[in-house]
């Protein structure tokens, strides 16, 4: 009881500020500039010498790279029968990547930084597609390790490296000249806040469904 709580009250902060980052970047952009030019160019001092890198990681957030690594994941779930898990899963990455995330953007219709672009992207900055999708994604996987994996050793390590690997998704979006800080920043807010009001529902239906199992 109190971790749903707790969750929700997480979910109701990154919500407002989701909330707060929409109405600026909507009717006050100018407000933004010292917060992203200062964490943009922090970021993009790491040029040239990590180019090869960041044009590496980002791949793992691109519409593709996430399709296929669902895909994979989803299928596995559904061999072992996990299809509450699956059912979670599938949406989270539609509603929001697929979705909510491309309306978004159309709404806002944000311009891309005015920086030399290292990728090609056509779409509209606000919010971040692979910051949006990598949260949603990577973090439900976050979230679904401590049911599979029993070794707290092991579960908190992979939780620590998805935190990691979602984290440097944001932030080669950045160093790429592709996208604000607060793209980034807002990406990652639509995320959690749906992963966090949605994961304790799953938890229950989850629970639900083992002990439906037991009784049969």
């Amino acid at each position: 009881m109190h971790k749903k709580l707790y969750m929700q009250f997480a979910a109701s902060c990154t919500f407002l500020i989701f909330a707060f980052l929409s109405y600026v970047v909507k009717f006050y952009p100018e407000w933004l500039e010292p917060f992203d030019d200062t964490i943009t160019t922090a970021v993009r001092s790491l040029s040239p010498n990590w180019d090869g890198f960041f044009l590496w990681i980002t791949q793992f957030g691109n519409s593709v790279s996430i399709a296929l690594l669902f895909l994979a994941v989803f299928l596995v779930l559904i061999r072992g029968k996990k299809y509450i898990d699956a059912l979670w899963l599938a949406s989270n990455v539609v509603i929001i990547a697929i979705i909510v995330n491309p309306l978004l953007k159309l709404f806002f219709s944000r311009e891309r930084p005015l920086l030399e672009h290292l990728v090609v992207e056509t779409s509209f900055s606000f919010p971040s597609g692979h910051a949006t999708a990598s949260m949603v994604f990577y973090g439900s996987l976050l979230l679904l390790v401590p049911l599979f994996i029993q070794s707290k050793v092991w579960r908190l390590s992979l939780q620590g490296l998805l935190a990691i690997f979602i984290l440097l998704i944001g932030i080669s979006r950045i160093y790429l000249g592709v996208h604000f800080p607060s793209d980034i920043l807002g990406g990652y807010c639509e995320s959690l806040t749906w992963l966090l009001f949605t994961y304790p529902m799953y938890r229950k239906q989850r629970l639900i469904r083992v002990l439906q199992k037991k009784q049969l």
